[in-house]
Formats: C-alpha cells, structure tokens, sequence
C-alpha cells in the first residue's frame, strides 16, 4: 500500500515541484497539495496521510507553521509523521520542532530535497517512527559558540558533562557504564540529573536524549573542561 502524503507550502511551484520529485516513487502517493496551515490541518482530517510534507512558513503568519503542524498532529494524530522542509539553518527551529518529540519527525533544508534520494529517505523514516536532522543543522550546532556563562552545559558537573559525551555518541546506558567504570544504576541516576537540570523531562525518553544531544554539540565547546573524575 502507498505511503499516502499531505504537501503544504504557499507556493504552487514549490509543491508541484515536490510532487514531481516524489511522482517516480510508486509506493508514495501524494493526496493533498494546500497552500496554508488552516487547509492542511483540514486535508489531515480528511485524508488521514501517513505523513505531512509542510514549509516551516505559511500562511497565515508566515513565521513558523511548519513547528506548530508537528506538534498539533502529535497530540490529534500521533501517527502521522511529519518532514519540515526550510530554508533556515537555523538550530532554534530544529530543537523547536524536537520539543514535541523526535519520533516520526524530519527537519530538512529545501536545497537538500534537490535529491530525491534525501526526501524520499526522510519520508520514510519518519513513517518507521524515526528522525532525521539536516547534515548542515548538525554542522552548525556543532561550531556555535555561546559564551560559557549562558552555557547550559555550566550547570553539570564534570562526571555530568562526562555522561552527556557518552549519550551523544548514542550510547546506551549499560555502555555508558562501560565506558565510564560505572554502574549501571549510577549512569541512570546522573543521566536523570542531567535531564533535569537540562529541563528536557524525562530521562527515558528517546527523544530526550536526541534534545540533550543537540544540546551538547551547540555548546560542548563553550564550556571550561571538566577536571578528570576519579571512578567510582
């Protein structure tokens, strides 16, 4: 069965375009082309798709839509996934639309869908329930420097700053523990430290621990290094 999707962008040119890029994919079906947020939140309830394909600017503000859609349809059709595409590199807009969750959500720049093979990846990651984030959105958390005292990273301790390293490399906890000489139980209690004093919720959620990773590669080098930590 085709993957049924929703386009939405003010310019007719930019969704017959996508369309275009998605028309030789037989197992992808385009069902609804809108042109603001009000008739795609409409097309969405009347054609159910499998994924929203949306700009993050559109009538009626012309600011950020595309964030808002993803988390409208989180909490009305959480099954839904949703690709954000954009012209803006800008992180803020990434970690805003992570703050819904990560599952089942696709931050792409529009030069990037040129490749049929990027879109049409995202697309299906986000059905699967997964997240895909721009290369250059990565490329940029990774050289932005804030000055350390507006770090958020200050507010960790060293053996802290060492775990959110190790979650960053995508890392379970039990190889965490590994990797750090320590307990399994004692990474859980430091990663809930973190979470909290990081304001990202609950530490068992995935799409935290994307969150706390982008986190880490903004500011990693912003903040003083840590003293080593004797293992415990």
């Amino acid at each position: 069965m085709a993957v049924a999707i929703a386009l939405a962008d003010d310019s007719l040119l930019a969704r017959e375009g996508i369309a275009c890029i998605l028309a030789p994919q037989p197992e992808m079906k385009v069902v609804a082309s809108c042109g603001d947020l009000a008739s795609l939140l409409q097309a969405v309830d009347r054609e159910r798709p499998d994924v929203v394909v949306t700009d993050i600017r559109m009538p009626p503000t012309g600011t950020d839509e595309g964030i808002r859609v993803a988390a409208l349809l989180r909490e009305r059709h959480p099954d839904i996934g949703v690709v954000v595409l954009s012209n803006y590199a800008e992180p803020a807009y990434a970690l805003a639309l992570q703050k819904s969750g990560s599952e089942g959500r696709a931050y792409l720049l529009k030069e990037s869908i040129h490749d049929r093979a990027q879109l049409v990846a995202a697309i299906e990651a986000v059905v699967a329930g997964g997240s895909i984030l721009d290369a250059k959105i990565v490329d940029t958390l990774v050289t932005t420097k804030l000055p350390a005292e507006r770090s958020p990273l200050s507010v960790l301790t060293a053996r802290e700053r060492e775990v959110l390293a190790e979650i960053a490399k995508a890392k379970s906890n039990a190889a965490i523990a590994d990797a750090l000489v320590l307990t399994k139980r004692a990474v859980e209690k430091h990663i809930g430290s973190i979470f909290l004093k990081l304001d990202l919720g609950p530490a068992e959620d995935i799409s935290q621990r994307v969150k706390a990773t982008l986190l880490f590669l903004a500011n990693r080098e912003t903040v003083p290094p840590a003293e080593p930590t004797p293992a415990r």
